[in-house]
C-alpha cells in the first residue's frame, strides 16, 4: 500500500474491490462511505479510516473465460488485414465488454484469459507478482544435450538474464516450459540464444487455468472452484 492520504478510487483498487473507473462509479452512485460519511469523487482516505462499500449487489458482474487463440490471430490493435481476438469472437455468445489479459504473439496459439474485470490486469501481468504460465514448444532442430540446464538457470537475452524456469523434455524436439515472467517473445528469444529454432509454441496453462481439450477458437467460462482458486491466488475474494 502506498502512503496516505490516498484518493478513494485508488484505495478501492488497492483493496481489489474495483478498478479505479468502477470505483468512481461506486462513489458517484453513493455506495462508498468513509467513517460512516458518504464519500464524494476525490475524497481521500487515511490509514485508520473505516471504508465501506454498501450495496455490493450492484457491483459490476465480472465474468472470466478461457479461450484457445488460433495462430494468425493477434491479441490487440490489428493492422490492415489482420484479425484480433475481439473480431474472432464478436458473433459468439460472450459479453461485448470482455478483453484479453496479456498477449500471445501472432505465430503462437493457445490459452488466453478473457474478462471484463480490470482488477486482475496488473495482478496477473506485473512481474512483481509470481504466477506460473506453461507452454508446449516444438523445435525445428534436435534439442542440444545442455538445453535443459542452460534454459533453467537463465539465458541472456539482449542484456537481460531470464529468471530460473522449469523445463521438461518430451522428446528430441519438444519440451514444456514453466515461466513466472513474461518478457516480449521471451521463449522465442531464449531458444534463439541457445541455438534452437521454434516450430510451434502453444500456451497450455495460466496459474490453475488449463487449456485442456478446448478446441481452436473456442472458449469456456471459468467458474466454481476453478474461479475461486484463480482469484484467491491473486488476493481477490
Amino acid at each position: 500500500m502506498e502512503e496516505y492520504p490516498m484518493r478513494i478510487n485508488k484505495y478501492l483498487a488497492h483493496q481489489k474491490i474495483a478498478t479505479r473507473k468502477d470505483a468512481d462509479a461506486l462513489v458517484a452512485r453513493g455506495d462508498v462511505f468513509i467513517n460512516n460519511k458518504r464519500a464524494v469523487l476525490g475524497s481521500k482516505v487515511n490509514g485508520k479510516d473505516k471504508v465501506e462499500v454498501r450495496g455490493k449487489q450492484s457491483l459490476k458482474n465480472y465474468v472470466y473465460y478461457a479461450y484457445n487463440k488460433p495462430q494468425g490471430v493477434i491479441t490487440h490493435s490489428p493492422q490492415d488485414e489482420e484479425k484480433d481476438i475481439k473480431e474472432e469472437i464478436k458473433n459468439k455468445s460472450i459479453p461485448e465488454d470482455i478483453f484479453p489479459i496479456g498477449r500471445l504473439d501472432k505465430d503462437s496459439h493457445g490459452l488466453m484469459i478473457l474478462t471484463n474485470d480490470g482488477r486482475i490486469t496488473d495482478l496477473l501481468l506485473n512481474p512483481k507478482y509470481i504466477h506460473e504460465k506453461e507452454y508446449a514448444v516444438k523445435t525445428k532442430n534436435v534439442l542440444r544435450s545442455n538445453f535443459k540446464q542452460k534454459m533453467e538457470t537463465g539465458v541472456h537475452i539482449e542484456g537481460y538474464k531470464t529468471k530460473p524456469c522449469k523445463i521438461e523434455i518430451i522428446n528430441e524436439n519438444m519440451f514444456r516450459i514453466i515461466l513466472t515472467e513474461g518478457k516480449k517473445h521471451q521463449i522465442r528469444r531464449m531458444c534463439s540464444a541457445v541455438f534452437q529454432e521454434i516450430a510451434d509454441l502453444k500456451r497450455i496453462r495460466i496459474m490453475n487455468i488449463e487449456l485442456g481439450k478446448l478446441s481452436n477458437n473456442s472458449f469456456r467460462e471459468i467458474k466454481g472452484k476453478e474461479l475461486e482458486t484463480f482469484l484467491s491466488s491473486m488476493g481477490i475474494k
